[in-house]
């Protein structure tokens, strides 16, 4: 439970883009709340974001060994701590952002914000097979993301699911590194823009498994995944396709449900954020890493976002 009723500024989120973003308030001497997710029914939604569900990360500046995406939310969190930022666990439930100041209603109460950060962040889409969360915790198991794991494939044949752009897009960054990308569609035709599917299929690398679905991952503890079961939906028919990892590319979904019809948002319901700048639609209201950003997805362009959304804060606060 929050130790006051009111705060000048409240952070939404405590991965890469919330963290920064109370790193920032802090050292202004802002106080920030920090409310971390936490404490409902799917076992992704963890305080630290999806990072707490990722082992190497090779791609964060100043760890040139890499880290355990635990380990660097957690010295996020104790850099944070360090300038008195202040935590609490739980789900949001409401916000009131057309009044001043918005209210918040948290599972433990309410309370009041002169400025909102939102970084919420965005949520893979999955089949919702029970091996899937087992797999993404390991390397060379299921990711969602391509920019940020194919490195660790090299040498290896892998399947991607999907087949939009997104999936288009996955499997041709991935044939840098695998010897194989097999994409797994469940229709005959890919949803993909033309000239997304010409580019896709003019790669040597890329072998197609269409009106298929994955029914099954296939692996086990120290070897990580060897396979999946799939289906063909004409058919019926059930094969076993060897694979050393498996990417999704199904799409992802921006946790901004509470906010429907107060914030301006896209058609995917990302919140919309002005040029150069992380504020929205409401005055006093900035959003800040994937909750804004169905582009880059990356711990580092999320961290550079919260430090622009506490410096658009501070000068909100200040005027």
């Amino acid at each position: 439970m929050p130790s006051k009723n009111h705060y000048r500024v409240v952070i939404l989120g405590s991965g890469p883009a919330g963290l920064t973003a109370a790193l920032y308030a802090s050292r202004a001497e802002l106080a920030p709340l920090v409310v971390e997710g936490g404490g409902g029914d799917d076992p992704t939604d963890v305080p630290g974001g999806q990072l707490m569900l990722t082992t190497e990360v090779d791609n964060y500046p100043g760890f040139p060994e890499g880290i355990l995406g635990p380990e660097l939310m957690d010295r996020m969190r104790k850099q944070t701590e360090r300038f008195g930022a202040e935590f609490a666990t739980g789900e949001l439930k409401a916000a009131a952002l057309k009044e001043r100041p918005f209210r918040l209603t948290l599972a433990d109460g309410e309370l009041t914000a002169d400025t909102l950060i939102i970084a919420t962040g965005a949520r893979a889409k999955w089949l919702g097979l029970p091996e899937e969360l087992e797999f993404r915790t390991r390397i060379g198991g299921v990711s969602a993301c391509a920019t940020c794991d194919g490195f660790f494939y090299k040498g290896k044949e892998v399947l991607v699911v999907g087949g939009g752009d997104t999936a288009m897009e996955e499997a041709d960054f991935l044939t840098k590194f695998a010897d194989k990308v097999t994409v797994v569609h469940r229709r005959d035709e890919l949803r993909a823009s033309k000239a997304m599917q010409t580019r896709a299929r003019a790669n040597p690398k890329i072998a197609w498994l269409l009106d298929s679905v994955v029914e099954k991952i296939l692996g086990g503890p120290g070897e990580g995944v060897t396979g999946a079961m799939v289906r063909n939906v004409k058919s019926d028919e059930v094969s076993e396709v060897a694979a050393g990892g498996i990417f999704m590319a199904i799409g992802h979904t921006p946790n901004t449900a509470v906010f429907q019809g107060q914030i301006e948002m896209d058609e995917q319901g990302y919140l919309l954020t002005g040029d150069g700048t992380t504020a929205t639609s409401v005055p006093g209201v900035f959003a800040a890493g994937d909750v804004a950003d169905s582009r880059y997805r990356q711990a580092v362009t999320a961290a550079g976002s919260g430090c622009m959304s506490a410096i658009d804060a501070e000068r909100f606060l200040s005027h």
